[in-house]
């Protein structure tokens, strides 16, 4: 007998100390796939979860668009050279506005033109050899954005009035400051508090104190009042911004009286004030729809 006592005192040394506290730490709150698991803390006492939602739609802040100049010469060197004249006054002219205000990225590009030939079956076809070179096709890209919308109808009008070979579409997207996106969080905070005040009402109940205040407004979705906090997507409540609107504009009809338009300015100058207005088109920043949510847990009473 003393032998089996002394052999389970030892035993029972060897084992590990268990505490409570010990057994809490190592024990997860839930495993995926459990058909129960933990409230979560807010969820003790009677709750009312509330989203709230908010709408709103601001002008476009950001316009976009480009221009080609295009030149063609028997030397690449004069090609390039007469391309970046035709947008370096131009250039200079849209640089004055500010960094701030306008930014404009110009770039040349140089490609040979071979002459042609007929193949058996009548096609053209270029005759792709260094000493078949006829001319060389230089085009100068000039890409401007927009910061300040304010100026866009009068930017334009100068780039139009510069006779470029081709100009694109005006592109408008938002891109909403800091203000704009703390003034839709408030508005969606009393959105959801207006909502949770309505609900107890009706339920004949009176809100508490305030339990949880969620900007993203994931802590009213189900998988986390199931429990799940750790579990769930994780999808996040943005900004909802569409930035792919292409707006064009078209100069309105003129009358038959109207005098002619002024001549194009020579190579390298920019264009006078009376060739910009003359070219002047309405463009008006279209609106886009700003949307944001957040969620408010009260105690009910």
């Amino acid at each position: 007998m003393r032998r089996l006592t002394a052999i389970l005192l030892t035993f029972a040394s060897l084992a590990p100390i268990i505490t409570p506290t010990t057994a809490l730490a190592q024990t997860p709150p839930a495993s995926i796939g459990d058909r129960y698991v933990p409230a979560p803390w807010w969820m003790r006492d009677p709750v009312i979860a509330s989203v709230g939602y908010v709408r709103t739609e601001v002008q476009a802040n950001r316009a976009s668009f480009g221009a080609t100049f295009q030149s063609v010469e028997r030397t690449a060197t004069e090609a390039s050279r007469k391309a970046a004249d035709q947008v370096r006054a131009l250039s200079q002219a849209l640089g004055a506005y500010g960094a701030d205000t306008v930014r404009v990225e110009t770039t040349i590009t140089t490609r040979p033109i071979y002459d042609q030939y007929r193949d058996e079956n009548g096609v053209m076809r270029d005759n792709v050899r260094a000493d078949r070179i006829a001319r060389y096709q230089s085009d100068a890209s000039v890409s401007v954005t927009i910061r300040d919308v304010a100026v866009l109808e009068r930017v334009y009008a100068t780039v139009i009035a510069s006779q470029p070979t081709s100009v694109s579409a005006v592109g408008f997207g938002l891109d909403p400051d800091n203000a704009v996106k703390t003034w839709l969080q408030a508005e969606a905070v009393k959105d959801a508090a207006r909502r949770a005040r309505e609900a107890a009402t009706n339920a004949g109940a009176t809100l508490g104190r305030v339990q949880v205040i969620d900007p993203t407004g994931r802590a009213c979705e189900t998988d986390v009042l199931a429990g799940w906090p750790s579990y769930g997507g994780s999808d996040e409540q943005v900004t909802s911004v569409n930035s792919d609107v292409v707006v064009t504009a078209s100069r309105a009809a003129r009358p038959a009286y109207a005098p002619a338009p002024p001549p194009p300015p020579p190579p390298g100058e920019a264009p006078s004030e009376a060739q910009i207005e003359a070219a002047r088109l309405a463009l008006q920043p279209p609106l886009r729809e700003l949307t944001d949510r957040a969620c408010v847990v009260y105690g009910l009473n």
